[in-house]
């Protein structure tokens, strides 16, 4: 009997550790800076050169991650061609 409650207890403590990992990255804030393409990083200033590739090609304006794979690549392409 008390080998049974000792692997219960310990079961309970390694749930209950689980739990609080699994809720403390769930809660961490995300990162400002997302890495979207090799040797990128999408920041305020990416974000803007996104907007003027969207207006230079008359499109509608949304976010780039709503933007489909195709788009996406156009834009890395156009963006290659227009250094800040």
């Amino acid at each position: 009997m008390l080998v049974t409650n000792r692997c219960t207890l310990a079961m309970s403590l390694a749930a209950v550790l689980a739990i609080s990992v699994v809720t403390i990255a769930c809660s961490a804030p995300p990162n400002q800076t997302v890495v979207v393409e090799k040797d990128h990083h999408w920041d305020d200033h990416e974000n803007q050169a996104w907007h003027r590739f969207l207006t230079e090609k008359n499109r509608q304006d949304h976010e780039y991650t709503r933007a489909d794979k195709n788009e996406q690549s156009e834009y890395w392409d156009w963006r290659h061609s227009h250094p800040d």
